[in-house]
């Protein structure tokens, strides 16, 4: 069977297997069946999932990087795990570069992460925890995009992901009838006055930012109760990691302001913070000189801004000296990255093993 056949077959295995953030055991347990297939040395851990390869031989390491986790949503009305993040196309994409490479003569040694739960922002941290960056000098990531940002055919040298968070945060106040509000403290005031808050943040409009309630609950089924307690939670995103720390200032500011002038009990916390794209201008042009000589510069596109988030991120944040980029490979994906009916072109598989392949030797 030839390597794109190979790729594509790799890719049909993890599109119907998916597992979620933490609980991809059985798409571990296939990496490693892989790897003994093709006689590679490997590990794996203990205490979580994911999986480190390595080929090659010398005291240098460059690094290859695939998120292997899926998402928890509802397909044609069952709610279940889905690639709808690409994710096993990118498993099968850097599977496919090490099937490129595994018989040549290398003079560094090429790590290969698979990394447990990108979705939850902190898969990264677990995989720097156990090692993954000892020693590396280059890291490169890949992920499929969306047609609107690059079509069927052309390959970005880096991508350049905004930074996001979530905040959680609760109400505490005091119930009150619907004929004596002046007895409670109304937590849907509360939550009204922060909506209102959040329309009140500027900053230049030359970087991209944004702030956005995304969940709110209050109340019952009583509709003669004023609620007092309410529990909501933001989305925030920036373009880069200094204006993401202005935001969390200007936004912990605002909600000292609004528990004092409601007279509440008004808690939050941050989670799940992921940084925005620190890319080495070195990677970037080994991978931008990889992908012009496999498929010319007419399909060589320029680097990409985008306000999604990868923790990919956090190894550069945690080795700033690491020379890191992600290439950003056109499949006329679509309707979007997170949809659950997700599609793109399959061809695009073998177009992203190869140009991944040649940026690692280049390197």
């Amino acid at each position: 069977m030839g390597h794109e056949a190979k790729i594509l077959e790799y890719f049909h295995h993890f599109h119907t297997h998916p597992e979620v953030s933490w609980k991809e055991f059985e798409t571990t347990k296939k990496l490693a069946a892989i790897m003994e297939e093709l006689q590679i040395e490997y590990k794996i851990f203990d205490d979580v999932t994911g999986l480190i390869a390595e080929i090659g031989h010398g005291p240098d390491v460059i690094a290859v990087r695939a998120d292997i986790d899926a998402l928890w949503q509802e397909v044609n009305g069952t709610v279940q795990a889905n690639h709808s993040c690409g994710h096993d196309a990118n498993m099968a994409m850097v599977l496919g570069a090490l099937l490129y490479l595994k018989e040549e003569t290398l003079t560094k040694r090429v790590r290969f992460i698979f990394q447990p739960a990108e979705e939850q922002g902190n898969g990264s941290l677990a995989m720097i925890e156990r090692g993954a960056l000892d020693g590396v000098s280059h890291l490169y990531g890949v992920h499929l995009r969306p047609i609107e940002e690059l079509p069927f055919g052309q390959v970005a040298p880096a991508i350049h992901h905004g930074s996001g968070i979530f905040l959680k945060g609760k109400i505490s106040g005091s119930d009150a009838h619907g004929a004596r509000p002046h007895q409670g403290q109304n937590a849907i005031d509360v939550i009204a006055a922060i909506h209102q808050f959040i329309k009140t943040i500027y900053f230049s409009p030359f970087e991209s930012y944004s702030v956005k309630l995304t969940n709110v609950q209050a109340g019952g089924n009583s509709l003669n109760i004023i609620p007092g307690n309410a529990t909501f939670a933001l989305d925030v995103r920036s373009q880069s990691n200094e204006l993401m720390d202005e935001l969390r200032s200007r936004i912990d500011s605002g909600f000292d302001s609004i528990k004092s002038l409601h007279n509440v009990d008004l808690e939050w916390e941050w989670t799940d913070y992921t940084p925005a794209a620190e890319v080495s201008e070195d990677a970037r042009r080994l991978a931008d000189s990889a992908i012009r000589s496999v498929i010319g510069d007419e399909r060589t596109a320029p680097p990409i801004e985008t306000t999604g988030a990868d923790d990919f991120h956090f190894y550069t944040i945690k080795k700033p000296e690491l020379k890191a980029a992600m290439l950003g490979i056109g499949a006329d994906l679509s309707p979007g990255l997170h949809h659950p009916d997700m599609a793109f072109n399959h061809e695009a598989l073998d177009i992203g093993a190869r140009v991944l392949a040649e940026t690692i030797r280049r390197t």
